[in-house]
């Protein structure tokens, strides 16, 4: 790929693209969101794909079991969405996380990947919307290491720079091994950075119950998850990220009208959980900043047209 190349195909896309969501829909209450708003932009992004993917923390017992009640999760969504003719482009994705950088932890949905990709060229890109762990990703460019020229890996993970929480991230740590082959293929990657960066998407329980409380089924179901993760409130008030909109917002960034963002040199993560410069001094896209209430808007107009 060009450099000319590389820099366009790290810039907010032009015209409707093709893409595919990876996501672990049952680790929390945003990948939900983050699924219903994609299939909410159809004018903009053409859903080719969804890949179920492992996450282990206190709502599964194996990272196995984490993917599989995410497969069970983007099911419910599309059920619930009315789009249940892309049950058939629903993949199961790895069971293990890798074990190191070389094997992949093959899976239906990595090989879906590798695949797909390969229909694509650098000047007509597949964006990948990545909003987990990147086991699947990275066992696609592991096993397939051609395709890394015509995708486009927007995902949420790591910390902002300025942060000093360096990796120590859910979907960052989780694999260190999946990120660093991520980093290192030379695939084109927009990092959206949790804390510092898209801790700055937080909406309250009030703007929840207003804005799509009561709106239709989706926006019901959406809103009943976030209240029940956080059936612990204690009677004050709170607001609750919801982290992972914001990598499917970049496909829609037109115009930086969501978040602002920079090229830097990638830096790469490390097994100590810090990042330290990458060796090749590639260039990534960093979004630094995201516009709130612009974003939020958006979200909450997607949403209320599954009530007309």
């Amino acid at each position: 790929m060009t450099e000319e190349q590389l820099l366009k195909n790290l810039s907010v896309p032009e015209g409707r693209i093709d893409a595919v969501l990876d996501t672990d829909t049952y680790n929390e209450a945003d990948d939900q969101f983050a699924l219903a708003y994609m299939l909410g932009c159809g004018e903009k992004v053409s859903l080719k794909a969804v890949y179920a993917a492992p996450f282990f923390n206190e709502k599964s017992s194996s990272p196995k079991d984490g993917m599989l009640k995410s497969y069970d999760e983007i099911m419910s969504i599309l059920e619930l969405a009315d789009r249940t003719e892309l049950s058939g482009s629903v993949f199961r994705g790895a069971e293990e996380y890798l074990a190191d950088e070389k094997t992949p932890s093959a899976s239906d949905a990595s090989r879906d990947l590798a695949a797909r990709a390969r229909l694509y060229s650098p000047e007509r890109p597949l964006y990948v919307v990545a909003i987990a762990a990147l086991t699947n990703i990275a066992s696609a460019l592991i096993a397939a290491p051609e395709i890394a020229e015509n995708i486009v890996v927007v995902w949420l993970g790591g910390n902002a720079y300025h942060s000093g929480r360096d990796c120590r991230e859910f979907n960052m740590e989780q694999d260190i091994a999946a990120a660093r082959v991520l980093f290192s293929s030379g695939v084109p990657v927009v990092q959206l950075p949790c804390a510092g960066v898209v801790t700055q998407f937080a909406i309250s329980e009030q703007e929840f119950r207003y804005w799509l409380g009561g709106k239709n089924k989706v926006c019901d179901f959406l809103v009943d998850n976030v209240m029940r993760a956080q059936r612990d409130w204690d009677g004050m008030p709170w607001s609750r990220i919801i982290w992972d909109v914001t990598a499917a917002a970049w496909l829609m960034n037109d115009g930086g009208r969501f978040m602002d963002s920079a090229l830097l040199p990638c830096r790469m993560p490390g097994y100590d959980l810090k990042y330290s410069p990458a060796a090749d001094g590639k260039l990534i896209r960093y979004v630094r900043y995201i516009d709130r209430d612009a974003l939020f808007r958006d979200l909450v107009n997607k949403l209320l047209k599954y009530g007309n």
